[in-house]
């Protein structure tokens, strides 16, 4: 019983660690927002996409994964409405969730660690295909009333 507890308190301190580090993401993409969201200078190109590889250390991937969340947050298609603008944002907010956990699950051995990588994996991607869904049905529907007779 006690080695159950103290998984489930490791594994809640490495959920902590993670959305820790998103939050700060999150917080540096919002105090971009505050400068024009969107509208970076003409030499703010992306950043290549994520690959999680060997060929490079840990360090570099999550610094590349955060500068592809931070890119796709900073260009999430923005109109105001507050529901619409966070799912925008919390997508690749999620698909860098996602690319931490790849890049963890190339660098170590630890089973704990691994499951719940492989598990960001799966909730984060279930959770975008979510986000996308609503957007899909917000865009319908918006859609619909923009052609509604009046």
């Amino acid at each position: 019983m006690l080695i159950l507890s103290n998984i489930f308190d490791i594994r809640s301190m490495l959920r902590a660690g993670i959305a820790a580090t998103c939050l700060v993401a999150a917080a540096s993409a919002a105090a971009q927002h505050a400068h024009g969201h969107g509208h970076g200078a003409a030499t703010d190109a992306p950043p290549p996409a994520f690959v999680a590889s060997t060929a490079k250390p840990f360090a570099a991937l999550m610094d590349d994964a955060m500068a592809v969340m931070d890119h796709g947050m900073k260009r999430a298609p923005m109109n105001g409405m507050p529901e619409h603008d966070f799912i925008t944002m919390m997508i690749p907010h999620h698909q860098g969730a996602i690319d931490m956990a790849k890049g963890v699950l190339l660098n170590t051995k630890d089973p704990e660690l691994r499951n719940l990588a492989q598990g960001i994996i799966t909730e984060q991607q279930n959770e975008i295909r979510v986000m996308q869904a609503w957007l899909q049905r917000h865009q319908a529907q918006h859609d619909a009333r923009a052609v509604a007779p009046k």
